[in-house]
């Protein structure tokens, strides 16, 4: 076996290992003077040699490899630290009456018969780095652009309410209807920040752990692109994106922290407030989260800044001459300091410093106090000013800021830095006396005996006030602040619809390829063309989409440099920094996230973009629900559509790929609007009066679900007088019955609107029996519908009972209802209680599997014949046939075998 040196791998910790030494005398010096060093000086002086030839060598652009991680001290050493243009002592207490009025406001949260909740300690330990940003970074929107864009961390929104009572942008009566938003209204604060809930004030919902980085990394790329291509000025925007190193462990957190370092997103900053605490416990008790955390953003190409210590160990730190006291910081794991922040000075002295003699004289002359107050970096002003210059004035990457925070910091010896901190909801009047005194907080031990502790506000004409309200319009108005200065659109014209409403004649198309037709003839559109966004996660040619590549072009802001390998061809692949669509790769949450920053940006800076996502169905509202859900919360706008749709039309990819519930799950998302239409005119009219609804006048703050299928059928020209009320509501009669004497209807949405066409033909034909066709282009509309008329009615008794749309639609329709669709019968079964008579309802429950489209629609007994069969049950239950048939109905069709159906068209090739 070959040893270390007689190995030849190619590459070695990124360094050619293959490269003849031209001059092995000269290297020979080179290792000799490492050796002396070694020797003379102790490894700690050579490896301070080290890093500084590693440092020179990047300056002069010599490929060396990346350090995954540097000691456990700051980034930026202390001479390097820029002046503080702040009054510090002001600064301070403004710090103190935020603290103080956070603390108290979840505390009356707390009070008898409310007893809401609410969290404390998250601000207590990133209210520095918070009031640094307020005093000197955050750029407001007063200017008429989008200003910055910061996600808050959900759980410190106590710290930005209490910042905004000082500056009376919130009420005492705001800040006592915390969390009590309909019993309070309209004074009700939100727990966390809710856009929808407060519209004027939060921008961004972050409280879903591991969403905020996602979306704050996806918005500064929104923000690149909407310069791109001449929409908004963003170029003075920055994101800042404030989290927790607990929420680090969520894999949205990480994982898409490459695209930001491969677009050089220099407008993005992360502020992870690393107070080495989760909800139960300490975040890595056995070792460095910090350390852990530089290593993931550095090797993903971040710019890393640590802030690790306050300016009281500056002066310890210099005297370390033999690198002693950084190797005891650098082996401490995060499990001692978190105890640490919760012992004396003197049980800090014997257990950190004093197992080492160099360590014990390097703290003689401190006292236990002294000791107990050598701080964490993310509390001091000046150190987190240095931090957020440095992270702005970096080019070419964006920037990670990892600051050390003890959580419930100032909160008492109680809360500090304890594991059941996020917890504790409530102080006790000791509790308060003590944090009283800590922040010089002028109330009286007689106010807190004798009622719920006070809130403070030292005046309106105070120099604490005023400061704060210079640095503010110094910095272009108050944040966080929600505008929506965007105008409406002019929509584009009924002609432009007008080749979706003439059919495909004798040619056979998916509804995913009608819905392309449209979107193609709205992009020529000259006044909303250029808004529409196209999203695809690496499947754009699965959805016909192609034909966009040498128009819209995909965004890349590097361009295409290379000469693509289908560049002869009509379709290929065009890439270029000012393309229209968004190619994210294999990454449905990167999409959404492009989705929503998409979608918000007519608030965000007042320029409305349309975004229209496409993806496999199944990857959908299941994989990204989550996302979805904020995507409502935020307000956002725009087509999400669900291709490759239903439990059977792609069945030849087999189970994974088979979706039979988004449209239910869907429905459980107050903001979403979906459709499952049949044919290209139904979605030409959705799509139009989506346009309208979401950026026409009075624009609404939802978006639009449509699931279309890539099975090819052949689409009707709109019948005259189309009932377009209907299919915006839901339902509506797309076929009478011509023959039959026995009455009965048939609902089906989607791609199940053929299978019952043909059973109509096959109950007039062979039963008697005259079935009217019914579309249902949205199931989860009608029922929202009717039960908004259930809660009128219920509220309203002495009024006249309202009738739900569906009821009022089939009333008068004679016979019992029979519900189809390639979606579970949940689905269907959302409006049975409103059905005026008999209903069934046919799905494909289970999961799916691979075959041909026939044999999973026999499978799941939604096909044609399964439908006839269904209708001559409900009227053999009314009497109408005899129930010998159905046993007939059943041996003729052959419908206990699998292998007997028709298999149709291919079994559903993507």
């Amino acid at each position: 076996m070959a040893s270390g040196s007689d190995r030849n791998p190619i590459i070695i910790g990124g360094l050619p290992s293959q490269v003849p030494d031209f001059d092995p005398e000269e290297t020979q010096e080179w290792l000799d003077s490492l050796d002396a060093a070694v020797d003379e000086r102790g490894r700690e002086r050579a490896r301070y040699l080290m890093l500084r030839l590693i440092e020179r060598a990047r300056e002069k652009r010599v490929a060396v490899p990346e350090m995954r991680s540097t000691d456990y001290v700051n980034t930026i050493a202390t001479k390097d630290e820029p002046f503080f243009p702040g009054d510090e002592e002001i600064e301070r207490k403004v710090l103190n009456a935020t603290r103080w009025n956070a603390a108290v406001m979840v505390s009356r949260a707390q009070r008898p018969g409310i007893g809401v909740g609410g969290h404390i300690a998250t601000f207590a330990s990133s209210a520095s780095l918070y009031d640094v940003g307020f005093n000197h970074f955050f750029r407001g929107k007063d200017d008429g652009l989008g200003g910055d864009q910061i996600f808050f961390q959900g759980h410190a929104s106590p710290g930005i309410y209490a910042r905004a009572f000082l500056l009376d942008r919130l009420s005492e009566a705001q800040l006592d209807a915390f969390r009590q938003e309909k019993s309070k209204a309209p004074n009700g604060l939100s727990s966390y920040p809710h856009p929808r809930l407060m519209p004027d004030f939060w921008e961004f919902p972050t409280v879903s752990m591991g969403l905020g980085p996602l979306g704050a990394i996806y918005q500064a790329r929104m923000n690149r692109y909407m310069e791109a291509r001449g929409i908004a000025d963003t170029s003075q925007s920055h994101v800042w994106a404030y989290l927790g190193d607990g929420e680090m462990d969520e894999p949205e957190s990480l994982g898409q922290l490459s695209i930001a370092a491969r677009e050089g997103l220099d407008n993005l900053t992360f502020v992870v407030n690393c107070n080495l605490q989760r909800l139960d416990g300490p975040v890595r008790g056995n070792g460095k989260i910090i350390q852990e955390l530089e290593s993931q953003f550095r090797g993903a190409g971040w710019n890393v800044i640590k802030l690790v210590w306050d300016r009281s160990w500056d002066p310890l730190l210099a005297q370390d001459r033999t690198g002693i006291l950084v190797n005891k910081l650098n082996t401490t794991p995060d499990g001692q300091f978190q105890t640490y922040a919760t012992e004396s000075g003197a049980y800090i002295r014997e257990h950190f410093f004093g197992d080492d003699p160099r360590l014990r004289d390097m703290v003689k002359d401190m006292t236990d106090d002294q000791i107990l107050h050598l701080g964490r970096g993310g509390h001091d002003h000046k150190k987190v000013y240095a931090a957020y210059a440095a992270a702005k004035a970096h080019k070419g990457q964006p920037t990670v800021i990892l600051a050390q925070t003890v959580k419930g910091w100032t909160l008492g010896p109680n809360f500090e830095g304890r594991n059941a901190t996020h917890q504790m909801k409530k102080l006790t009047v000791e509790d308060l006396k003590r944090f009283r005194d800590r922040l010089h907080i002028p109330i009286t031990d007689k106010q807190l005996d004798e009622g719920y502790p006070p809130y403070y506000h030292p005046g309106r004409d105070s120099e604490e006030i005023q400061y704060m309200h210079d640095r503010r319009k110094g910095l272009g108005g108050y944040v966080p602040t929600r505008v929506v200065r965007a105008k409406p659109l002019v929509l584009p014209e009924d002609k432009t619809y007008a080749t979706a409403k003439k059919g495909s004649g004798q040619q056979s198309i998916a509804t995913t390829m009608a819905f392309v037709r449209i979107l193609k003839d709205l992009m020529r559109d000259k006044e909303i063309g250029k808004r529409f966004v196209l999203i695809a996660p690496d499947e754009y040619r699965t959805f016909g989409m192609d034909a966009f590549f040498p128009s819209a072009k995909i965004y890349n802001p590097l361009g295409q440099q290379y000469e693509a390998v289908d560049r002869d061809l009509l379709l290929a692949y065009k890439e270029s920094p000012t393309g229209q669509m968004l190619h994210d790769g294999i990454s449905e949450a990167g999409c959404t996230a492009s989705l929503i920053a998409a979608g918000s940006a007519y608030a965000t800076h007042g320029e409305p973009l349309i975004p229209v996502y496409v993806f496999y169905s199944m990857f959908g509202f299941q994989r990204t629900g989550d996302q979805f859900w904020q995507m409502a919360d935020q307000l956002a706008r725009g087509f999400v559509l669900g291709a490759t749709a239903g439990r059977t039309t792609l069945t030849g990819e087999g189970l994974q790929h088979a979706d039979g519930h988004s449209q239910l799950l869907a429905s459980t998302n107050p903001g979403c609007v979906a459709y499952d239409p049949a044919f290209g005119y139904e979605i030409a009219h959705i799509v139009k009066d989506g346009l309208r609804r979401m950026y026409g006048e009075n624009s609404e703050d939802v978006f639009y679900y449509l699931t279309v299928y890539n099975e090819p059928i052949q689409h009707p020209a709109e019948p005259e007088n189309v009932d377009v009320e209907g299919i915006l509501k839901g339902v509506y009669r797309f076929k009478s019955g011509e023959r039959g004497m026995i009455p009965a209807q048939i609902m089906a949405s989607g791609v199940a609107v053929p299978w019952a066409v043909e059973a109509q033909q096959i109950l007039a034909d062979e039963w008697n029996v005259k079935a009217d066709v019914w579309s249902a282009t949205s199931w989860n509309e009608l029922r929202r519908e009717a039960v908004e008329v259930e809660q009128y009615n219920l509220l309203h008794p002495e009024e006249e009972l309202r009738v739900p749309y569906v009821t009022q639609k089939l009333s008068g329709s004679e016979g019992p209802f029979v519900a189809v669709s390639d979606w579970m019968r949940s689905v269907p079964d959302q409006i049975a209680r409103w059905v005026p008579g008999a209903y069934q309802s046919l799905g494909a429950d289970g999961f799916g599997f691979a075959d041909t489209r026939g044999a999973a629609r026999r499978f799941f007994h939604i096909d044609a014949q399964s439908i006839v069969l269904a209708v001559l049950t409900e009227l053999a239950k009314e009497g109408r046939i005899d129930r010998s048939v159905l046993k007939t109905a059943v041996d003729r069709y052959e419908l206990l075998d699998v292998a007997s159906a028709d298999p149709g068209t291919a079994g559903g090739d993507a």
